[in-house]
């Protein structure tokens, strides 16, 4: 028998459970100061929601508050004030991975598609990402998707295509894990009913599941995080305390492992709830007023 203590706490994460709500924050502060990777960025204040004019000035803002925490940024569609945020990002000196939003609005998908390319041909673009979850959402079919990538990949160039979506559909869709230079996924513990005390465990093994599939191609999680505060699902609990242990785990691990992990969220929306329930509203590392929650 070689059982060694250090050696389960690598898998199980850092042994912070005996650490009070206090000493969880100054870690969370400690690890957030040293700078982590990305942050998916969180565009709508107070009441505005999706198709909302927003202006420059709040773009600005909130990415002065992410400057000093963190080197990348990631946005959802190129269209619009989406656009913007990838241009002012980069006058500012962040990475960018920029997404096209796609649905099953033909229409608008041809619009994002167009301005995805015209901000990578801008050399604003460091990933591109066509489309978010359209798989999961069940808005278009895989050859429709492929279809989007491949025009993407031919239009541009030296930047990696890829396609955000669970971790399961590039294990589950091989042609759309062929069709992509990079796999960019999304890795929820919460969202599948994980305990706290198993989300590091998880999420790793979320992760492992892509990178099988990934055919030796770069894989990133582009979307994790648990919420601060709201309703259970199954088994995952929503708390202060447990917001701020995951975040510690996740970025500890990633680092030592050196992967790109986009977390999510940089600030609280409440727009969320239509869709996500009262917990959508709960995932910023900021609140709704832009203060640190930790």
């Amino acid at each position: 028998m070689s059982l060694r203590d250090e050696k389960i706490l690598s898998l199980l994460g850092t042994n912070i459970d005996k650490l009070s709500d206090e000493e969880l924050k100054k870690l969370c502060k400690k690890i957030l100061k040293s700078k982590i990777h990305g942050i998916c960025f969180s565009l709508y204040e107070g009441d505005q929601q999706p198709g909302d004019i927003v202006s420059d000035d709040q773009i600005i803002r909130r990415l002065k508050i992410l400057k000093p925490y963190t080197t990348s940024i990631r946005t959802f569609s190129s269209l619009g004030e989406h656009s913007r945020i990838a241009e002012i990002a980069k006058d500012m000196g962040f990475k960018t991975l920029v997404g096209a939003w796609l649905s099953d609005d033909f229409e608008s998908n041809d619009k994002e598609i167009e301005g995805l390319i015209q901000l990578a041909n801008k050399g604003l673009v460091d990933v591109a990402a066509v489309g978010n979850e359209v798989i999961y959402r069940k808005e278009l079919s895989e050859e429709q998707l492929i279809s989007y990538i491949n025009n993407v990949k031919e239009n541009i160039k030296n930047i990696p295509v890829g396609y955000v979506d669970a971790y399961y559909e590039f294990r589950d869709r091989p042609n759309i894990t062929n069709a992509c230079d990079v796999i960019l996924a999304n890795c929820y513990p919460f969202w599948e009913g994980c305990a706290a005390e198993y989300s590091l465990l998880y999420m790793k093994d979320m992760f492992n599941e892509a990178l099988k599939a990934s055919n030796g191609k770069k894989v990133i999680i582009t979307e994790t995080g648990w919420p601060s505060q709201g309703s259970d699902l199954w088994g995952a609990h929503p708390s202060y305390r447990n917001y701020l242990k995951y975040f510690i785990n996740a970025q500890l691990w990633s680092k030592e492992k050196e992967i790109e992990m986009f977390y999510f969220s940089s600030f609280d929306e409440s727009w969320k709830v239509d869709a996500e329930g009262d917990v959508g509203a709960y995932w910023g590392l900021w609140d709704k007023e832009e203060i640190l929650k930790f």
